[in-house]
């Protein structure tokens, strides 16, 4: 296994302006990932979204407004939904891995295939 360039790792610019439906993150590499919120709330990677398994399974269907962001050391980023639910820690390699399999995807109705915890 090869070890990711950090730069694909590092964000240099977080967008998430009040009231969007998309996240976008520029990395030091100069790819930009464009998140949408529901995506990203959908693969929630915290225990009680997921459980203790070896998966992050996409779980449809839940509040997807960003009501706040934290910066979370120098490795992840933390959301506080709209329902208040904030426990997940999305790392900066699995926000990049997130941008991967959204933009492999495209379609909002394209099956979402479960993301190992290796990757987090």
């Amino acid at each position: 296994m090869t070890t990711p360039d950090p730069k694909s790792t590092t964000p240099t610019m977080v967008r998430a302006p009040v009231g969007a439906t998309v996240l976008e993150i520029d990395w030091a590499d100069g790819h930009t990932s464009v998140l949408p919120n529901g995506f990203m709330r959908g693969y929630c990677p915290c225990a009680g979204c997921q459980g203790h398994s070896g998966e992050i399974k996409f779980i449809p269907g839940q509040n997807s407004e960003i009501a706040s962001i934290e910066e979370v050391g120098a490795y992840a980023l933390q959301f506080t939904w709209g329902d208040g639910h904030g426990s997940g820690i999305y790392t900066f390699r699995f926000l990049r891995r997130l941008g991967e399999l959204r933009a492999a995807e495209g379609a909002d109705d394209a099956p979402r295939p479960p993301i190992p915890r290796s990757v987090t």
